[in-house]
């Protein structure tokens, strides 16, 4: 049986929304406004809604008209497992749309030396890989 590159997932895949849980937890407030704002990106308000009870739909629309950037105090409310959650809907619509974090994983894992922003780094840039040698493009605008 041979697998086919262009639905084939490795395994470490699955670990993404925890890891990035994890990573949030670990992090400062103003590492964690960084992560939020790379993570809520790709979704649109709607999308928003449907996550973690809208927290994330609220927290954008009270930022509307103002800076457009999370701040720190902004994630006081929200718990590692709100991120998982949104983690899990961004990587529903696009692993891609996950490779925004890498610069904020990066800073995070040279500052705090946090292995789960390490491992998490490595499965962005395996599955980046695995889609660059593939040729393909996973965002499903249909996911949305």
């Amino acid at each position: 049986m041979s697998l086919d590159p262009d639905t084939f997932f490795s395994a470490d895949v699955a670990l993404v929304p925890a890891l990035v849980g994890q990573v949030y937890q670990e992090a400062s407030p103003v590492e964690r406004s960084r992560l939020l704002e790379q993570l809520v990106k790709p979704l649109g308000l709607l999308s928003l809604v449907a996550v973690a009870r809208g927290i994330f739909a609220r927290l954008m629309l009270s930022r509307r008209g103002r800076e457009t950037t999370v701040r720190p105090e902004d994630t006081r409310d929200i718990e590692a497992a709100d991120v998982v959650t949104l983690a899990q809907r961004v990587q529903q619509v696009s692993m891609q749309a996950l490779d925004n974090l890498a610069p904020v994983l990066g800073a995070l894992s040279l500052a705090t030396g946090s292995a789960a922003a390490k491992h998490l780094l490595a499965i962005l840039a395996q599955e980046a890989a695995r889609r660059l040698a593939s040729g393909t493009n996973d965002f499903d605008i249909s996911a949305i």
